[in-house]
């Protein structure tokens, strides 16, 4: 008998398969998808087409850096909530398309095409992270920038898309309806419109995406208080937190690393979360009530006067050198020479939590310059140094009720490019005729409609006509208790009878 004998067949060795190399091909390709759809290309065109409009003029051509970081955070919600939705419709898409069962036979399963999705929202983030650049590198690069920007704070718009777009993933694994994402999109909107406000808790407003102040003032970049960085890593291990449930509920329960990645992710965020909550440390209270009534400042001399300011806006001399020239220029007497110490201050007191006015100074020649520039800040300050050299004080001249706001106004306006723009610029209801408040850095002063009227007149003439008529009458012109008419005379405005508050 004859036995055959069949050798068994040669092994075959099966390599494994590059899962994590399918897993960044399909991101690639779901990043790209999602930067191309819809409500992603129209938030990003939104986006851009305002920091173009918005950055043009913003803050006149002279920003705070450590306000324009601020600037950048808002907006990007609105790329984010686009993201969110999109990225949100791209997990249910093979759900829609009844093609679920097909990735069955597919080496990237769920879970791992979870993470896939998740790293799809890193090119949006990007993009978002190099229009943030551009927009506080252009207020950066303006001639009239002062201050310092912070890292953390230019961090946030980036970030909120991430911790968008991950929410999105999250909802399309936890609730699996395609009505989900335009229903979430609505309820943040009005959470972010409706949501907590700078008079909240310290520590449970940080726990927004954005964090908005109450105040519009600009304070020296040490005084803010606000914990930029902390806040950054809450957002940040917010995002990776929300991305590592996602892939959890997508299958990766059984995954230890997955498990792992959620830990350290919570410890960003819970690090975050509570440095942030720490309230204000009492050594910047001290800092700041230093500020406010003693500050330490570099002080420099210019044409006699002397200009003392925070280091920050040391560079900001030179400009108010000339506008106190220019003041000066139209003034008679004895004003024309008059040595003045301009000094700026801040109301640091309060933080950006309210605005805090400026106390009226009672010191002979000593005029406040405020921390913002441009636009109506230029003659207000320029109207507070007319006051200071014909009445001699701030608070002396934010008292003149007289036919001396004339001569003020004059003085302050005259020399200035487009006077009648600046005269409504400077006054509270934005007109150029009838009684209102001219508004400076300290307290305002009042401004009669007859007294308007004669200012006005006076702008609209040839300006060394008025100024030989205000300097050949400077004496009486600033004398107190002047009246409006008499004023009028003297600097040849006829028909003038409406009596003052003064005579009043």
């Amino acid at each position: 008998m004859t036995t055959l004998v069949q050798l068994a067949p040669a092994a075959v060795t099966t390599e494994p398969r590059n899962a994590w190399g399918a897993v960044f091909a399909l991101a690639r390709l779901e990043g790209r998808r999602l930067l191309l759809s819809i409500p992603v290309l129209v938030a990003f065109a939104v986006y851009i087409a305002w920091i173009v409009w918005h950055t043009l003029d913003s803050y006149h051509g002279f920003p705070a850096l450590q306000d324009a970081d601020r600037d950048t955070q808002s907006t990007p919600l609105l790329v984010g909530l686009a993201v969110m939705l999109s990225v949100n419709q791209a997990v249910l898409r093979s759900r829609r398309r009844d093609t679920e069962r097909h990735f069955a036979v597919l080496p990237v399963n769920t879970w791992r095409r979870t993470v896939a999705h998740v790293l799809s929202v890193v090119p949006a983030v990007l993009l978002t992270a190099v229009c943030v650049g551009v927009q506080f590198g252009w207020e950066a690069l303006k001639p009239g920038a002062v201050g310092h920007g912070s890292l953390g704070e230019l961090a946030v718009g980036p970030l909120t898309v991430l911790v968008c777009g991950a929410l999105g993933v999250l909802m399309a694994r936890v609730l699996k309806s395609t009505f989900v994402g335009p229903m979430l999109v609505v309820f943040l909107l009005f959470f972010f419109v409706l949501g907590a406000s700078p008079q909240d808790g310290e520590g449970t407003r940080w726990l927004n995406p954005v964090v908005g102040e109450g105040s519009s003032k600009t304070l020296p970049s040490d005084l803010l208080g606000r914990p930029a960085a902390l806040h950054a890593l809450y957002l940040l291990g917010l995002g990776l937190t929300l991305g590592a449930l996602a892939v959890l509920a997508g299958g990766g329960r059984r995954v230890r690393t997955c498990y792992a990645a959620l830990g350290a992710a919570l410890s960003l965020l819970l690090a975050g979360a509570f440095g942030q909550s720490g309230g204000t440390p009492a050594s910047l209270t001290a800092a700041r009530e230093k500020a406010t009534l003693n500050p330490e400042q570099t002080c420099e001399q210019r044409g006699g006067s002397t200009y003392c300011a925070f280091p920050e806006w040391e560079p900001r001399i030179g400009t108010w050198a000339e506008v106190v020239d220019g003041v000066q220029g139209l003034a008679g007497g004895t004003a024309k020479d008059q040595k003045l110490l301009v000094r700026q201050r801040v109301e640091a007191r309060y933080g950006l939590s309210s605005d805090g006015a400026l106390e009226t100074l009672d010191a002979p020649n000593e005029v406040t310059v405020g921390t913002r520039w441009g636009g109506p800040r230029v003659p207000e300050f320029s109207s507070a140094v007319a006051a200071v050299l014909v009445a001699g004080s701030e608070q002396e001249g934010t008292s003149m009720c007289d036919g001396r706001v004339v001569t003020v106004m004059w003085i302050s306006l005259g020399w200035q490019d487009k006077p009648i723009d600046e005269l409504r610029n400077v006054r509270l209801d934005d007109s150029i005729s009838g009684s209102a408040i001219v508004l400076q850095p300290t307290s305002a002063i009042s401004m009669s409609a007859a007294q308007t009227d004669i200012v006005r007149t006076l702008l609209t003439r040839p300006r060394a006509e008025v100024t030989a008529l205000v300097k050949k009458h400077w004496k009486e012109l600033t004398a107190p208790g002047i009246t409006t008419a008499r004023a009028a005379e003297l600097v040849g405005v006829k028909g003038v009878t409406e009596k003052d508050g003064c005579e009043e």
